[in-house]
């Protein structure tokens, strides 16, 4: 099967270089890198990557 990957609606578009992709896996959520598609990839459980995404929305994860 293959993976389908994508991005967030709230991204900058196809040619936005500050985006991360996603896809469902089994058991698990994908995240690469749009930018290098063929490079590292990430496998994070549901419930790891639903924590990130509030943490993220929250602004616990900004920089000063």
């Amino acid at each position: 099967m293959k993976v389908q990957w994508r991005k967030s609606s709230h991204s900058g578009g196809v040619n936005d270089s500050t985006c991360v992709e996603v896809a469902g896996l089994a058991g698990a959520v994908g995240i690469r890198d749009s930018k290098d598609p063929d490079g590292g990839r990430l496998a994070v459980s549901g419930a790891a990557f639903g924590l990130l995404v509030e943490k993220i929305k929250t602004g616990s994860l900004d920089q000063p």
